[in-house]
């Protein structure tokens, strides 16, 4: 491959994209972080100079984040209702605030694996050549 900004080559690091994605680091080496803001990912790799901006998840983070966080939800506010039998007042209570959290916390964290698995399955964007 090509020489990198401080000379070194670009092969990708062998690390695994996931945990890679979960701490939010660059795919490519493992050290440079993936967000420049919340959810903004940065243009390129501050260590390896990796570019990010033919990748492009979409909404694809938040459609897998809504699912998650809202069946743990909804399954355990279903479980509670029936063996507990709680005020309704009380179940908005707790389960509008925890899917808040959930869907928040786990955003970052599932966005950099959609772009870590993005990266290692060399996905690019669809293209219609017809």
């Amino acid at each position: 491959m090509t020489d990198g900004p401080s000379g070194r080559d670009l092969e990708p690091a062998r690390i695994d994209p996931i945990r890679a994605g979960l701490l939010c680091r660059c795919p490519h080496c493992g050290k440079g972080p993936l967000f420049a803001g919340f959810l903004k990912v940065v243009e390129r790799c501050a260590v390896c100079g990796f570019d990010f901006t033919r990748l492009n998840t979409g909404d694809g983070a938040a459609i897998f984040i809504m699912q998650i966080a809202g069946g743990i939800v909804v399954f355990g506010a279903l479980f509670v209702q029936l063996a507990y039998n709680p005020p309704i007042w009380a179940m908005l209570a707790v389960a509008l605030p925890l899917v808040a959290a959930l869907s928040i916390g786990l955003m970052r964290p599932g966005k950099g694996v959609m772009i870590a698995l993005q990266m290692r399955n060399r996905a690019g964007q669809a293209r219609n050549d017809d």
